[in-house]
């Protein structure tokens, strides 16, 4: 806790540099506005609303849970033309497909999961285990992940997330495929069903648990608060989970958010995402090294208006990271579990 050291991430082949003893030092950098508190409920100019008018012209239905629509500015398309061939191993090209979605998780936009009740967090569960499915029919790879906060780079408060599918495996998710397939065929069980029976033992960098998940400060984690969202049982995708999990899985993402927006009282912003065995041609192999989860990349550090900057030696040595695990676990772990704007004043 006190003294600088190297921690091996066995799910990305890297290490992380921790430096517990950086956190003390003063701070006179960038300091960032607090997310807004005086969010519309309802404005016919957000084209995340239900009844408002999208950029292209199209007018949302008056929606009531969540609302899934084609992202009406795609990173992805599913008819872009083959690249030209290379003359030279240097500059390859290759061929990007997809689809890209955008899902809404209420009508209302100051509403965020946190704060949503345990049927809506549901229903937004079964609508990513749905998309899952249905894109992941003929594609690879089905990436889910939510950008929370101005923060974060997300450009509407309404809450939403988005969903890219592709017609290759990403980076990510080719190293994660490889470090699980090695870890499986060298120990006998996949690396991640074996790291949550572990973490659940241990105790130290758990934050909170059900009988169906954990949620765990990852002993390797980069980003100050990160966590990692993982299922007890053996399960490859987020489609393959039965209804109780579905309801457990509910009542734990609640409970983490609540406890990631008491940090510091402010409206937690984060970039997470969902990570779990390929699709498409893939659901014809046996992917038994995968197992489901979901990262938490928060990046906050000291208060609401102190962020951790992934600059200079991180960007061209190695991640870094200023207090430990154990030690934002510990904090995480300790927080009330009644979100801060629902106390009895």
């Amino acid at each position: 806790a006190e003294h600088q050291h190297a921690r091996y991430n066995p799910l990305r082949d890297d290490w992380v540099l921790v430096s517990a003893h950086r956190v003390k030092r003063p701070w006179q950098g960038q300091l960032e506005k607090p997310p807004p508190e005086d969010v519309p409920r309802w404005d016919p100019k957000n084209p995340l609303c239900p009844g408002a008018t999208r950029a292209n012209g199209e007018v949302n239905p008056q929606y009531e849970g969540t609302f899934v629509f084609p992202n009406d500015f795609p990173a992805l398309q599913p008819d872009a033309p083959e690249p030209g061939d290379s003359d030279h191993p240097l500059f390859r090209a290759a061929a990007a497909r997809g689809v890209c979605k955008v899902m809404c998780f209420h009508p209302w936009s100051d509403l965020t999961l946190p704060l949503m009740s345990l049927a809506e967090i549901r229903a937004v569960i079964d609508a990513w285990a749905e998309l899952a499915a249905e894109l992941g029919a003929s594609y690879p790879w089905v990436q889910i992940f939510e950008n929370k906060g101005a923060m974060m780079g997300c450009s509407n408060p309404h809450p939403h997330c988005q969903v890219w599918a592709s017609s290759f495996l990403p980076n990510e998710a080719r190293l994660e495929d490889r470090t699980q397939r090695q870890h499986l065929s060298q120990h006998g069980v996949p690396m991640l069903l074996e790291y949550a029976e572990q973490e659940a033992r241990r105790k130290e960098r758990l934050v909170v648990e059900n009988v169906d998940w954990l949620v765990v400060v990852p002993y390797w984690a980069t980003w100050p608060y990160q966590t990692l969202l993982l299922p007890r049982r053996h399960v490859c995708r987020l489609q393959d989970l039965c209804d109780s999990e579905r309801d457990s899985l509910a009542s734990i993402m609640q409970r983490l958010l609540i406890k990631y927006d008491n940090l510091f009282e402010v409206s937690f912003p984060y970039s997470m995402g969902w990570h779990g065995a390929p699709t498409g041609p893939f659901l014809e192999e046996d992917c038994g090294h995968w197992q489901l989860h979901a990262h938490y990349y928060p990046p906050l550090l000291r208060s609401a208006t102190v962020r951790k900057f992934m600059v200079g030696y991180e960007m061209l040595a190695q991640a870094q990271r200023d207090l430990t695990p154990e030690q934002a676990a510990e904090r995480l772990r300790s927080l009330p579990k009644v979100h801060y704007k629902q106390r009895s004043k």
